[in-house]
């Protein structure tokens, strides 16, 4: 462990460790953050851009650079953290660009700096990763809710209440401050330590990997399966090790557009990689279905057992729905704007379509941290890989629109580097 750090044995930093690290921090400061700032003239000046990255990190737009307060601690048991990496997710980018779902616009607070995929360190240089789900336990809500109860924070229905600000996450919330930014506040069972065998560049892909086995839990799929993963991006190139390690099909194939994707979906456990112009007929091949062309698009008769939903835009739950077989599963793991899904195939085809958000205890795993079991399977991965380029957070529009056409630019995961000598 990093540090020298003493844990509870499950990863996590224990509490007395993590009141240690209070010493000598003290809040009122300022801090270099880049902050997300509602407005609605800004949202629809983006929104009307279709999100192009030079008008949302625009002057014009909801995305700034500065000086801001830090974060104060919300009660005395919480720590500072210093990012040192922080990645660019999807869901980022979504906000960002004006799409993303307005359903979450009630379980999030303003003005926030954004960034949930954050590897830092504490006073001592220990390094950590923070598990972001804001629920009752960090929120100190006792007792708490139903699903905090089963461990699943990420469900918490009590998101509005405690000491903080309304948020389902750290980097969705005015008051715990957010990766992109030089320091944020958490609560210690946020905290998971980081072993020295882990680089910066792989920690900072643990939270969406946590994300990804608890999405390979949720399909679980069996050895006698044929599995899809739509989309290769982070979330989708994740899915495919998170399956292949925790829930192995028979036949894993992943739907890839870019040459990177393809190579890294190869490395990480896909036994085929198709072309998504070519979807209905490789899936089709792979399962021995009857392909019928509409007046729209195709459908199977037939079709994969498991469907990975991983690219969360419009039109691929559409297709997902279609190559699926009858009686199979459609797990939903790349975050969704507003879809517009046709309902007959769901219907017609009886299928399970399920959603799989955030991580907890894994009662498929006898109720194992999802953090713990990605922590333990990231090693052998090597998911620095996947990480860069690195920007400055000065450098915040280049970091931005390059993360909106990583893949056809060959990366994965663009992230900010917030080490002294880059910000």
């Amino acid at each position: 462990m990093a540090g020298g750090a003493l844990a509870d044995g499950s990863g996590q930093l224990a509490p007395a460790y993590a009141r240690s690290a209070l010493a000598g921090v003290s809040g009122g400061g300022q801090t270099l953050a880049l902050q997300y700032v509602r407005s609605i003239p800004s949202y629809a000046i983006v929104r009307a851009a279709g999100g192009r990255p030079e008008v949302a990190t625009s002057a014009l737009s909801m995305l700034h650079l500065g000086d801001v307060a830090e974060p104060e601690l919300p009660a005395a048991n919480w720590v500072r953290v210093s990012p040192t990496l922080s990645g660019i997710c999807g869901s980022d980018l979504s906000a960002i660009g004006g799409h993303a779902s307005l359903y979450l616009d009630p379980l999030t607070s303003y003005p926030f700096v954004p960034g949930h995929e954050v590897v830092g360190t504490l006073d001592d240089g220990s390094r950590v990763v923070i598990e972001p789900a804001l629920g009752c336990k960090v929120r100190g809500i006792d007792p708490p809710c139903t699903r905090c109860a089963e461990g699943r924070p990420g469900l918490c229905y009590n998101v509005t209440e405690g000491p903080i600000e309304v948020g389902l996450q750290t980097g969705y919330c005015a008051d715990t401050g957010g990766g992109w930014g030089e320091v944020l506040v958490a609560h210690p069972s946020q905290l998971h330590a980081v072993p020295q065998t882990l680089s910066d560049e792989a920690a900072v892909l643990i939270e969406p990997f946590a994300c990804c086995v608890h999405a390979a839990l949720r399909g679980a799929a069996t050895k006698d399966d044929i599995v899809v993963v739509l989309g290769a991006g982070t979330i989708g190139l994740l899915t495919v090790a998170a399956i292949k390690l925790f829930t192995p099909p028979k036949r894993l194939i992943a739907v890839a557009k870019h040459p990177t994707q393809r190579d890294l979906a190869k490395d990480l456990g896909a036994d085929q990689v198709i072309d998504p112009g070519d979807v209905y007929q490789r899936i089709r091949f792979a399962t021995r279905a009857r392909r019928l062309d509409g007046v729209d698009r195709s459908l199977l008769l037939g079709g994969a057992d498991v469907t990975f939903e991983c690219v969360g835009r419009a039109g691929s739950l559409s297709d997902a729905v279609r190559f699926t077989r009858e009686g199979g599963t459609v797990v939903a793991v790349g975050m969704p704007g507003e879809e517009k899904v046709d309902w007959a195939a769901i219907w017609q085809r009886e299928l399970t379509v399920m959603g799989a958000y955030a991580y907890g205890a894994e009662p498929k795993r006898k109720g194992k941290r999802t953090f713990e079991l990605a922590m333990e399977a990231a090693p052998d991965l090597h998911l620095e890989k996947l990480t860069g380029p690195l920007f400055g957070l000065g450098e915040y529009r280049d970091a931005i629109a390059y993360a909106m056409s990583a893949g056809r630019l060959g990366a994965v995961k663009v992230a900010f580097d917030l080490r002294p000598l880059r910000i």
